[in-house]
Protein backbone atom coordinates (compact mmCIF):
# COMPACT_ATOMS: atom_id res chain seq x y z
CA UNK A 1 0.00 0.00 0.00
CA UNK A 2 1.25 3.51 -0.75
CA UNK A 3 2.71 5.58 2.08
CA UNK A 4 0.84 8.88 2.34
CA UNK A 5 2.11 11.19 5.08
CA UNK A 6 0.18 14.46 5.48
CA UNK A 7 2.92 17.08 5.80
CA UNK A 8 2.77 19.66 2.75
CA UNK A 9 5.40 18.50 0.32
CA UNK A 10 5.18 15.85 -2.45
CA UNK A 11 8.29 13.69 -2.88
CA UNK A 12 8.36 12.11 -6.34
CA UNK A 13 11.23 9.58 -6.38
CA UNK A 14 11.33 7.85 -9.77
CA UNK A 15 12.81 4.52 -8.64
CA UNK A 16 10.99 2.70 -11.45
CA UNK A 17 13.68 3.89 -13.87
CA UNK A 18 16.35 1.85 -12.10
CA UNK A 19 17.01 -1.84 -11.74
CA UNK A 20 17.44 -3.48 -8.30
CA UNK A 21 21.23 -3.44 -8.61
CA UNK A 22 21.61 -0.04 -10.24
CA UNK A 23 24.50 2.02 -8.95
CA UNK A 24 23.78 5.73 -8.56
CA UNK A 25 25.80 8.75 -9.69
CA UNK A 26 27.39 11.20 -7.30
CA UNK A 27 24.50 13.60 -7.96
CA UNK A 28 21.87 11.15 -6.64
CA UNK A 29 24.05 10.07 -3.72
CA UNK A 30 24.66 13.73 -2.72
CA UNK A 31 20.92 14.49 -2.71
CA UNK A 32 20.09 11.42 -0.61
CA UNK A 33 23.00 12.03 1.79
CA UNK A 34 21.87 15.62 2.37
CA UNK A 35 18.40 14.41 3.32
CA UNK A 36 19.81 11.77 5.68
CA UNK A 37 22.23 14.24 7.24
CA UNK A 38 19.49 16.78 7.93
CA UNK A 39 17.32 14.12 9.53
CA UNK A 40 20.24 12.84 11.66
CA UNK A 41 20.09 9.37 10.11
CA UNK A 42 23.29 7.29 9.99
CA UNK A 43 24.26 5.84 6.63
CA UNK A 44 27.16 4.36 4.68
CA UNK A 45 26.08 5.37 1.19
CA UNK A 46 28.67 5.38 -1.55
CA UNK A 47 28.51 5.47 -5.33
CA UNK A 48 28.50 1.67 -5.20
CA UNK A 49 25.20 1.62 -3.27
CA UNK A 50 22.40 -0.12 -5.16
CA UNK A 51 18.65 0.46 -5.35
CA UNK A 52 17.81 -1.94 -2.50
CA UNK A 53 20.09 -0.10 -0.10
CA UNK A 54 18.70 3.28 -1.18
CA UNK A 55 15.09 2.12 -0.81
CA UNK A 56 15.85 0.85 2.70
CA UNK A 57 17.28 4.21 3.72
CA UNK A 58 14.45 6.05 2.00
CA UNK A 59 11.95 4.19 4.17
CA UNK A 60 13.86 5.44 7.22
CA UNK A 61 13.57 8.97 5.81
CA UNK A 62 9.80 8.48 5.50
CA UNK A 63 9.63 7.23 9.08
CA UNK A 64 11.62 10.21 10.33
CA UNK A 65 9.44 12.70 8.42
CA UNK A 66 6.40 10.94 9.83
CA UNK A 67 7.82 11.48 13.30
CA UNK A 68 8.54 15.17 12.66
CA UNK A 69 4.93 15.59 11.64
CA UNK A 70 3.94 13.81 14.84
CA UNK A 71 5.73 16.63 16.68
CA UNK A 72 3.09 18.97 15.23
CA UNK A 73 5.06 21.21 12.95
CA UNK A 74 1.70 21.91 11.26
CA UNK A 75 2.96 21.52 7.72
CA UNK A 76 1.33 19.45 5.00
CA UNK A 77 3.84 17.02 3.46
CA UNK A 78 2.64 14.26 1.20
CA UNK A 79 4.78 11.40 0.13
CA UNK A 80 2.87 10.09 -2.87
CA UNK A 81 3.54 6.83 -4.62
CA UNK A 82 2.00 6.89 -8.07
CA UNK A 83 2.26 4.29 -10.79
CA UNK A 84 4.68 4.13 -13.76
CA UNK A 85 5.04 7.73 -14.94
CA UNK A 86 5.45 9.51 -11.62
CA UNK A 87 7.08 7.84 -8.63
CA UNK A 88 6.21 4.63 -7.01
CA UNK A 89 7.67 3.24 -3.83
CA UNK A 90 5.91 -0.03 -3.14
CA UNK A 91 6.33 -0.94 0.49
CA UNK A 92 5.70 -4.58 1.37
CA UNK A 93 3.59 -5.18 4.47
CA UNK A 94 6.48 -6.60 6.52
CA UNK A 95 8.69 -3.63 5.59
CA UNK A 96 5.92 -1.18 6.48
CA UNK A 97 5.65 -2.85 9.90
CA UNK A 98 9.42 -2.44 10.30
CA UNK A 99 9.16 1.26 9.39
CA UNK A 100 6.37 1.71 11.92
CA UNK A 101 8.59 0.10 14.57
CA UNK A 102 11.26 2.68 13.81
CA UNK A 103 8.72 5.45 14.35
CA UNK A 104 7.50 3.86 17.60
CA UNK A 105 11.07 3.51 18.92
CA UNK A 106 11.83 7.15 18.15
CA UNK A 107 8.57 8.23 19.80
CA UNK A 108 9.36 6.22 22.94
CA UNK A 109 12.86 7.67 23.16
CA UNK A 110 11.62 11.21 22.63
CA UNK A 111 8.82 10.68 25.16
CA UNK A 112 11.37 9.56 27.74
CA UNK A 113 13.50 12.64 27.05
CA UNK A 114 10.46 14.89 27.33
CA UNK A 115 9.46 13.33 30.65
CA UNK A 116 12.97 13.92 32.04
CA UNK A 117 12.91 17.53 30.83
CA UNK A 118 9.49 18.13 32.36
CA UNK A 119 10.70 16.84 35.74
CA UNK A 120 13.78 19.07 35.68
CA UNK A 121 12.09 22.37 34.76
CA UNK A 122 9.38 24.42 36.44
CA UNK A 123 5.86 24.51 35.10
CA UNK A 124 6.00 27.98 33.59
CA UNK A 125 4.10 27.46 30.35
CA UNK A 126 0.40 26.79 30.13
CA UNK A 127 -0.45 24.28 27.46
CA UNK A 128 -3.18 26.13 25.63
CA UNK A 129 -3.92 25.89 21.93
CA UNK A 130 -4.62 29.62 21.81
CA UNK A 131 -1.14 30.79 22.82
CA UNK A 132 -0.60 34.55 22.85
CA UNK A 133 2.52 36.62 23.26
CA UNK A 134 3.30 36.84 26.96
CA UNK A 135 2.60 40.04 28.85
CA UNK A 136 5.44 42.17 30.20
CA UNK A 137 3.31 43.77 32.91
CA UNK A 138 4.53 42.71 36.36
CA UNK A 139 0.91 42.27 37.50
CA UNK A 140 0.39 39.60 34.80
CA UNK A 141 3.38 37.48 35.81
CA UNK A 142 2.93 34.31 37.83
CA UNK A 143 4.50 34.08 41.26
CA UNK A 144 7.39 31.88 40.13
CA UNK A 145 8.03 34.25 37.20
CA UNK A 146 8.11 37.29 39.50
CA UNK A 147 10.47 35.45 41.83
CA UNK A 148 12.79 34.54 38.95
CA UNK A 149 12.77 38.12 37.66
CA UNK A 150 13.65 39.52 41.10
CA UNK A 151 16.46 36.99 41.52
CA UNK A 152 17.90 37.85 38.11
CA UNK A 153 17.68 41.59 38.85
CA UNK A 154 19.57 41.02 42.09
CA UNK A 155 22.31 39.02 40.34
CA UNK A 156 22.64 41.61 37.55
CA UNK A 157 22.80 44.46 40.07
CA UNK A 158 25.53 42.68 42.02
CA UNK A 159 27.48 41.86 38.84
CA UNK A 160 27.40 45.46 37.58
CA UNK A 161 28.37 46.98 40.91
CA UNK A 162 31.02 44.30 41.41
CA UNK A 163 32.36 44.88 37.90
CA UNK A 164 32.11 41.17 37.03
CA UNK A 165 29.69 41.33 34.10
CA UNK A 166 32.46 41.22 31.48
CA UNK A 167 35.58 39.13 31.17
CA UNK A 168 38.72 40.79 32.46
CA UNK A 169 40.91 41.91 29.59
CA UNK A 170 44.33 40.30 29.59
CA UNK A 171 47.17 42.37 28.16
CA UNK A 172 49.89 40.60 26.18
CA UNK A 173 53.22 41.05 27.95
CA UNK A 174 56.64 40.86 26.34
CA UNK A 175 59.17 38.19 27.46
CA UNK A 176 61.23 40.92 29.20
CA UNK A 177 58.22 42.01 31.25
CA UNK A 178 57.45 38.37 32.08
CA UNK A 179 61.04 37.98 33.31
CA UNK A 180 60.81 41.06 35.49
CA UNK A 181 57.56 39.78 36.95
CA UNK A 182 59.22 36.48 37.79
CA UNK A 183 62.14 38.23 39.50
CA UNK A 184 59.87 40.48 41.52
CA UNK A 185 57.40 37.75 42.50
CA UNK A 186 59.08 37.11 45.87
CA UNK A 187 59.07 40.82 46.65
CA UNK A 188 55.36 41.07 45.77
CA UNK A 189 54.52 38.08 47.96
CA UNK A 190 56.44 39.67 50.83
CA UNK A 191 54.41 42.83 50.54
CA UNK A 192 51.09 41.04 50.24
CA UNK A 193 50.50 41.11 53.96
CA UNK A 194 50.98 44.87 53.98
CA UNK A 195 48.27 45.24 51.32
CA UNK A 196 45.73 43.33 53.38
CA UNK A 197 43.01 45.62 54.55
CA UNK A 198 43.65 48.11 51.72
CA UNK A 199 40.57 48.28 49.47
CA UNK A 200 41.24 48.32 45.74
CA UNK A 201 39.35 51.14 43.98
CA UNK A 202 37.35 49.65 41.08
CA UNK A 203 35.70 51.91 38.53
CA UNK A 204 32.07 50.80 38.18
CA UNK A 205 30.17 51.45 34.95
CA UNK A 206 26.59 52.10 36.03
CA UNK A 207 25.58 53.02 32.49
CA UNK A 208 25.83 49.51 31.01
CA UNK A 209 22.94 49.07 28.60
CA UNK A 210 21.72 46.80 25.83
CA UNK A 211 19.54 47.93 22.89
CA UNK A 212 19.40 51.35 24.51
CA UNK A 213 17.94 49.96 27.75
CA UNK A 214 19.87 50.42 31.03
CA UNK A 215 20.66 47.12 32.76
CA UNK A 216 21.20 48.39 36.30
CA UNK A 217 17.89 47.49 38.01
CA UNK A 218 18.26 50.16 40.71
CA UNK A 219 17.80 52.83 38.04
CA UNK A 220 14.10 51.87 38.11
CA UNK A 221 13.53 51.81 34.32
CA UNK A 222 10.56 49.58 33.40
CA UNK A 223 12.29 48.66 30.14
CA UNK A 224 14.93 46.80 32.17
CA UNK A 225 12.28 44.30 33.28
CA UNK A 226 11.18 43.75 29.66
CA UNK A 227 14.73 42.99 28.52
CA UNK A 228 15.49 40.67 31.46
CA UNK A 229 12.21 38.81 30.87
CA UNK A 230 13.40 38.02 27.35
CA UNK A 231 16.43 36.18 28.70
CA UNK A 232 14.35 34.43 31.37
CA UNK A 233 11.79 33.20 28.84
CA UNK A 234 14.51 32.00 26.50
CA UNK A 235 15.78 29.78 29.34
CA UNK A 236 12.40 28.80 30.82
CA UNK A 237 12.87 31.08 33.84
CA UNK A 238 16.04 29.31 34.98
CA UNK A 239 17.81 32.23 36.61
CA UNK A 240 21.43 31.07 36.44
CA UNK A 241 21.14 30.00 32.80
CA UNK A 242 19.43 33.29 31.94
CA UNK A 243 22.21 35.27 33.60
CA UNK A 244 24.89 33.30 31.76
CA UNK A 245 23.08 33.95 28.48
CA UNK A 246 22.96 37.67 29.26
CA UNK A 247 26.69 37.74 30.08
CA UNK A 248 27.59 35.92 26.86
CA UNK A 249 25.38 38.27 24.83
CA UNK A 250 27.01 41.35 26.34
CA UNK A 251 30.48 39.94 25.75
CA UNK A 252 29.60 39.00 22.16
CA UNK A 253 28.26 42.51 21.48
CA UNK A 254 31.52 43.96 22.79
CA UNK A 255 33.70 41.57 20.75
CA UNK A 256 31.54 42.00 17.62
CA UNK A 257 31.69 45.80 18.00
CA UNK A 258 27.93 46.27 17.82
CA UNK A 259 28.22 49.91 18.93
CA UNK A 260 29.40 50.96 15.46
CA UNK A 261 27.48 48.52 13.29
CA UNK A 262 24.56 50.83 12.48
CA UNK A 263 26.91 53.42 10.95
CA UNK A 264 28.77 50.91 8.76
CA UNK A 265 28.25 50.80 5.00
CA UNK A 266 28.03 47.10 4.18
CA UNK A 267 26.85 47.57 0.60
CA UNK A 268 23.44 47.17 -1.05
CA UNK A 269 23.88 43.90 -2.97
CA UNK A 270 21.99 41.94 -0.30
CA UNK A 271 19.24 44.52 0.23
CA UNK A 272 16.63 42.40 -1.67
CA UNK A 273 17.54 39.30 0.41
CA UNK A 274 16.28 40.69 3.71
CA UNK A 275 14.69 44.00 4.64
CA UNK A 276 12.40 45.71 7.14
CA UNK A 277 9.06 46.96 5.76
CA UNK A 278 5.93 48.08 7.58
CA UNK A 279 4.28 46.88 10.79
CA UNK A 280 1.70 44.21 11.63
CA UNK A 281 -1.67 44.59 13.36
CA UNK A 282 0.03 44.79 16.76
CA UNK A 283 2.68 47.28 15.69
CA UNK A 284 5.53 44.74 15.33
CA UNK A 285 8.06 45.76 12.65
CA UNK A 286 8.09 43.22 9.79
CA UNK A 287 11.32 41.60 8.56
CA UNK A 288 11.20 39.83 5.18
CA UNK A 289 13.78 37.11 4.39
CA UNK A 290 13.81 36.30 0.65
CA UNK A 291 15.92 33.14 0.32
CA UNK A 292 15.53 32.91 -3.48
CA UNK A 293 17.78 35.98 -3.90
CA UNK A 294 20.72 33.95 -2.58
CA UNK A 295 20.36 31.51 -5.49
CA UNK A 296 21.47 34.20 -7.97
CA UNK A 297 24.97 33.27 -9.18
CA UNK A 298 26.29 36.84 -9.18
CA UNK A 299 25.05 37.58 -5.66
CA UNK A 300 26.19 34.14 -4.51
CA UNK A 301 29.77 34.74 -5.70
CA UNK A 302 29.87 38.29 -4.33
CA UNK A 303 28.52 37.23 -0.93
CA UNK A 304 29.93 33.77 -0.23
CA UNK A 305 33.04 33.56 -2.44
CA UNK A 306 35.55 34.05 0.39
CA UNK A 307 35.68 33.78 4.17
CA UNK A 308 35.91 37.59 4.39
CA UNK A 309 32.74 37.99 2.33
CA UNK A 310 30.90 35.41 4.41
CA UNK A 311 31.85 37.32 7.57
CA UNK A 312 30.58 40.51 5.97
CA UNK A 313 27.28 38.74 5.19
CA UNK A 314 27.05 37.80 8.86
CA UNK A 315 27.71 41.38 9.93
CA UNK A 316 25.14 42.67 7.41
CA UNK A 317 22.45 40.35 8.82
CA UNK A 318 23.18 41.45 12.39
CA UNK A 319 23.05 45.08 11.24
CA UNK A 320 19.57 44.49 9.80
CA UNK A 321 18.44 42.99 13.11
CA UNK A 322 19.76 46.02 14.99
CA UNK A 323 17.91 48.35 12.60
CA UNK A 324 14.68 46.49 13.31
CA UNK A 325 15.26 46.73 17.07
CA UNK A 326 15.62 50.50 16.71
CA UNK A 327 11.86 50.55 16.04
CA UNK A 328 10.99 48.81 19.33
CA UNK A 329 10.06 50.73 22.49
CA UNK A 330 10.56 47.95 25.11
CA UNK A 331 7.66 49.22 27.20
CA UNK A 332 5.54 46.79 29.23
CA UNK A 333 2.49 47.40 27.04
CA UNK A 334 4.45 48.34 23.95
CA UNK A 335 6.30 46.59 21.13
CA UNK A 336 9.39 44.54 21.93
CA UNK A 337 9.57 41.94 19.14
CA UNK A 338 9.45 41.53 15.34
CA UNK A 339 7.29 39.64 12.87
CA UNK A 340 9.40 37.55 10.51
CA UNK A 341 8.30 36.48 7.00
CA UNK A 342 10.41 33.79 5.29
CA UNK A 343 9.92 33.46 1.52
CA UNK A 344 11.43 30.08 0.60
CA UNK A 345 10.60 30.24 -3.12
CA UNK A 346 13.60 29.26 -5.31
CA UNK A 347 15.79 28.63 -2.27
CA UNK A 348 19.39 27.59 -3.05
CA UNK A 349 19.97 23.85 -3.18
CA UNK A 350 22.35 21.58 -1.26
CA UNK A 351 25.14 22.20 -3.77
CA UNK A 352 25.51 25.76 -2.49
CA UNK A 353 27.01 24.65 0.80
CA UNK A 354 28.38 28.11 1.67
CA UNK A 355 24.86 29.59 1.70
CA UNK A 356 23.62 26.91 4.07
CA UNK A 357 26.60 27.26 6.42
CA UNK A 358 26.52 31.08 6.46
CA UNK A 359 22.75 31.20 6.94
CA UNK A 360 22.90 28.68 9.78
CA UNK A 361 25.70 30.66 11.43
CA UNK A 362 23.60 33.83 11.18
CA UNK A 363 20.55 32.09 12.65
CA UNK A 364 22.60 30.63 15.52
CA UNK A 365 23.96 34.10 16.35
CA UNK A 366 20.50 35.65 16.29
CA UNK A 367 19.08 32.89 18.52
CA UNK A 368 21.92 33.12 21.03
CA UNK A 369 22.05 36.90 21.27
CA UNK A 370 18.54 38.14 20.45
CA UNK A 371 16.23 36.07 22.69
CA UNK A 372 12.45 36.30 22.25
CA UNK A 373 12.68 38.91 19.51
CA UNK A 374 10.37 37.09 17.07
CA UNK A 375 6.65 37.38 17.78
CA UNK A 376 5.71 35.18 14.80
CA UNK A 377 7.71 33.34 12.16
CA UNK A 378 5.62 32.97 8.97
CA UNK A 379 7.10 30.84 6.18
CA UNK A 380 5.76 30.94 2.65
CA UNK A 381 6.36 27.46 1.19
CA UNK A 382 5.42 25.60 -1.99
CA UNK A 383 3.01 22.67 -1.79
CA UNK A 384 4.06 21.01 -5.05
CA UNK A 385 7.73 20.23 -4.48
CA UNK A 386 9.74 17.44 -6.02
CA UNK A 387 12.34 15.63 -3.95
CA UNK A 388 15.24 17.94 -4.84
CA UNK A 389 13.12 21.04 -4.20
CA UNK A 390 12.14 19.64 -0.83
CA UNK A 391 15.77 19.09 0.07
CA UNK A 392 16.55 22.67 -0.99
CA UNK A 393 13.78 23.79 1.34
CA UNK A 394 15.15 21.79 4.26
CA UNK A 395 18.76 22.82 3.82
CA UNK A 396 18.24 26.56 3.33
CA UNK A 397 15.62 27.11 6.00
CA UNK A 398 17.38 26.70 9.35
CA UNK A 399 15.51 29.81 10.42
CA UNK A 400 12.38 27.64 10.41
CA UNK A 401 13.81 24.34 11.61
CA UNK A 402 16.70 25.23 13.92
CA UNK A 403 14.38 25.06 16.92
CA UNK A 404 12.58 21.93 15.76
CA UNK A 405 13.86 19.98 18.76
CA UNK A 406 12.11 22.50 21.00
CA UNK A 407 8.71 22.20 19.34
CA UNK A 408 7.40 20.44 22.44
CA UNK A 409 7.72 23.82 24.15
CA UNK A 410 4.52 25.67 23.39
CA UNK A 411 6.17 29.08 23.29
CA UNK A 412 8.46 28.02 20.43
CA UNK A 413 5.97 25.88 18.54
CA UNK A 414 3.27 28.54 18.44
CA UNK A 415 5.56 31.02 16.70
CA UNK A 416 5.91 28.93 13.55
CA UNK A 417 3.30 29.43 10.82
CA UNK A 418 3.46 27.79 7.38
CA UNK A 419 1.47 29.17 4.44
CA UNK A 420 0.74 27.29 1.21
CA UNK A 421 0.58 29.30 -2.05
CA UNK A 422 -3.23 29.30 -2.17
CA UNK A 423 -3.39 30.52 1.43
CA UNK A 424 -0.52 33.04 1.55
CA UNK A 425 -2.63 36.21 1.54
CA UNK A 426 -5.22 34.74 3.91
CA UNK A 427 -2.48 33.64 6.33
CA UNK A 428 -0.68 36.98 6.25
CA UNK A 429 -3.99 38.82 6.81
CA UNK A 430 -4.22 37.20 10.23
CA UNK A 431 -1.21 39.27 11.28
CA UNK A 432 -0.74 42.10 8.76
CA UNK A 433 -3.25 44.67 7.40
CA UNK A 434 -3.84 44.40 3.65
CA UNK A 435 -2.19 47.76 2.91
CA UNK A 436 1.03 46.55 4.56
CA UNK A 437 1.19 43.24 2.63
CA UNK A 438 3.40 43.48 -0.51
CA UNK A 439 1.64 42.97 -3.85
CA UNK A 440 3.66 39.80 -4.55
CA UNK A 441 1.81 38.22 -1.61
CA UNK A 442 -1.61 39.50 -2.68
CA UNK A 443 -1.58 42.78 -0.75
CA UNK A 444 -1.65 46.44 -1.75
CA UNK A 445 1.82 47.61 -0.73
CA UNK A 446 4.08 48.68 -3.58
CA UNK A 447 7.73 49.60 -3.41
CA UNK A 448 8.31 53.35 -3.77
CA UNK A 449 4.59 54.02 -4.13
CA UNK A 450 4.01 57.70 -4.92
CA UNK A 451 0.23 57.41 -5.31
CA UNK A 452 -0.86 56.32 -1.82
CA UNK A 453 0.81 57.70 1.30
CA UNK A 454 0.55 56.54 4.91
CA UNK A 455 -2.46 58.80 5.49
CA UNK A 456 -4.58 57.35 2.66
CA UNK A 457 -3.17 53.82 2.37
CA UNK A 458 -5.86 51.92 4.32
CA UNK A 459 -8.38 49.85 2.35
CA UNK A 460 -12.06 48.91 2.68
CA UNK A 461 -13.26 45.29 2.66
CA UNK A 462 -16.13 43.65 0.79
CA UNK A 463 -17.39 40.11 1.44
CA UNK A 464 -18.06 38.24 -1.82
CA UNK A 465 -20.64 35.58 -1.06
CA UNK A 466 -20.88 32.46 -3.21
CA UNK A 467 -22.56 33.25 -6.55
CA UNK A 468 -22.89 36.96 -5.75
CA UNK A 469 -22.03 40.16 -7.64
CA UNK A 470 -20.79 43.29 -5.83
CA UNK A 471 -20.11 46.79 -7.14
CA UNK A 472 -17.81 49.56 -5.95
CA UNK A 473 -18.85 53.09 -6.94
CA UNK A 474 -16.48 56.06 -6.94
CA UNK A 475 -18.33 59.39 -7.42
CA UNK A 476 -16.83 61.65 -10.11
CA UNK A 477 -18.42 65.06 -9.51
CA UNK A 478 -15.57 67.32 -10.59
CA UNK A 479 -14.61 67.31 -14.27
CA UNK A 480 -11.00 66.75 -15.35
CA UNK A 481 -10.19 64.81 -12.18
CA UNK A 482 -7.84 61.80 -12.14
CA UNK A 483 -9.07 58.72 -10.28
CA UNK A 484 -6.67 56.08 -8.95
CA UNK A 485 -7.79 52.82 -7.34
CA UNK A 486 -6.37 49.54 -6.07
CA UNK A 487 -8.34 46.28 -5.83
CA UNK A 488 -7.14 42.88 -4.60
CA UNK A 489 -9.03 39.60 -4.30
CA UNK A 490 -8.46 37.10 -1.49
CA UNK A 491 -9.67 33.52 -1.82
CA UNK A 492 -9.49 32.76 -5.53
CA UNK A 493 -10.46 33.91 -9.01
CA UNK A 494 -13.38 36.25 -9.79
CA UNK A 495 -14.77 38.11 -12.82
CA UNK A 496 -13.90 41.80 -12.81
CA UNK A 497 -14.68 44.85 -14.97
CA UNK A 498 -14.40 48.65 -14.77
CA UNK A 499 -16.72 51.27 -16.28
CA UNK A 500 -17.35 55.00 -16.19
CA UNK A 501 -21.07 55.79 -16.05
CA UNK A 502 -21.81 59.45 -16.97
CA UNK A 503 -24.37 61.45 -15.00
CA UNK A 504 -25.95 62.58 -18.27
CA UNK A 505 -28.20 59.72 -19.39
CA UNK A 506 -27.69 60.69 -23.05
CA UNK A 507 -23.95 60.04 -22.80
CA UNK A 508 -22.36 56.67 -23.39
CA UNK A 509 -20.91 54.41 -20.72
CA UNK A 510 -17.15 54.11 -21.12
CA UNK A 511 -15.57 50.69 -20.63
CA UNK A 512 -12.29 51.20 -18.77
CA UNK A 513 -11.50 47.49 -18.36
CA UNK A 514 -13.33 44.66 -20.12
CA UNK A 515 -14.67 41.76 -18.09
CA UNK A 516 -11.80 39.40 -17.22
CA UNK A 517 -10.78 36.79 -14.67
CA UNK A 518 -8.52 38.14 -11.90
CA UNK A 519 -7.07 36.79 -8.68
CA UNK A 520 -4.31 39.28 -7.92
CA UNK A 521 -3.85 42.99 -7.21
CA UNK A 522 -5.07 45.53 -9.76
CA UNK A 523 -4.26 49.24 -10.06
CA UNK A 524 -5.83 51.54 -12.64
CA UNK A 525 -6.46 55.22 -13.33
CA UNK A 526 -9.09 57.23 -15.21
CA UNK A 527 -9.55 60.91 -16.04
CA UNK A 528 -13.15 62.06 -16.52
CA UNK A 529 -14.34 64.72 -18.96
CA UNK A 530 -17.82 64.90 -17.48
CA UNK A 531 -19.59 64.24 -14.19
CA UNK A 532 -20.51 60.67 -13.36
CA UNK A 533 -19.07 57.72 -11.43
CA UNK A 534 -16.52 54.93 -11.79
CA UNK A 535 -18.14 51.53 -11.25
CA UNK A 536 -16.07 48.44 -10.44
CA UNK A 537 -18.00 45.16 -10.75
CA UNK A 538 -16.84 41.95 -9.08
CA UNK A 539 -18.63 38.66 -9.70
CA UNK A 540 -17.94 35.56 -7.61
CA UNK A 541 -19.24 32.58 -9.62
CA UNK A 542 -17.77 29.94 -7.33
CA UNK A 543 -19.44 28.14 -4.42
CA UNK A 544 -16.96 29.57 -1.91
CA UNK A 545 -17.01 33.02 -0.35
CA UNK A 546 -14.14 35.37 -1.04
CA UNK A 547 -13.03 38.85 0.00
CA UNK A 548 -12.15 41.99 -1.94
CA UNK A 549 -10.15 44.94 -0.61
CA UNK A 550 -10.13 48.30 -2.34
CA UNK A 551 -8.99 51.89 -1.91
CA UNK A 552 -9.13 54.97 -4.12
CA UNK A 553 -8.12 58.61 -4.27
CA UNK A 554 -9.00 61.55 -6.50
CA UNK A 555 -6.48 64.06 -7.82
CA UNK A 556 -8.48 67.10 -8.82
CA UNK A 557 -7.44 69.28 -11.73
CA UNK A 558 -5.53 72.47 -10.82
CA UNK A 559 -7.54 74.44 -13.42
Amino acid sequence: MPCVLRCGVTLNIKFDRFGPHTHFSNKYITVIKTSLSFLNLKHNLTQQSNLIQVQKLFREVIAKIHYLCYLSINMTVEVQCEATQVAEVVVPQEELVAANKVVEEVEVNEKGKKDEEEESKPNTIEKSSSYREESNFLSDLKENEKKALNELKSIVEEAILGNTLFKKEETNKSPEEEGKNEENRDTLEGKEEEKEGVLEVVEVDREISIWGVPLLPSKGDEKTNVVLLKFLRARDYKVNESFEMLKKTLQWRKDFNIQSILEEDLGSDLAPAAYMSGVDNQGHPICYNIFGVLDDEEIYNKTFGTEEKRNQFLRWRVQLMEKGIQQLDFKAGGVSSLLQINDLKNSPGPSKKEVRVATKHAVDLLQDNYPEFVAKNVSVISIAMKSTSYLNYLTISPVCFSDIHQCSILRTKSKFVFARPAKVTETLLKYIPIHEIPIQYGGLKRENDFEFSVSDSEASEILLKAGSTETIEIPAVDVESTFIWDVTIVGGEVSYKEEFVPEDETSYTIIIQKDKKVSSTIRNTFKNTEAGKVVLTIKNSSSKKKKAFYRHKINKSAI
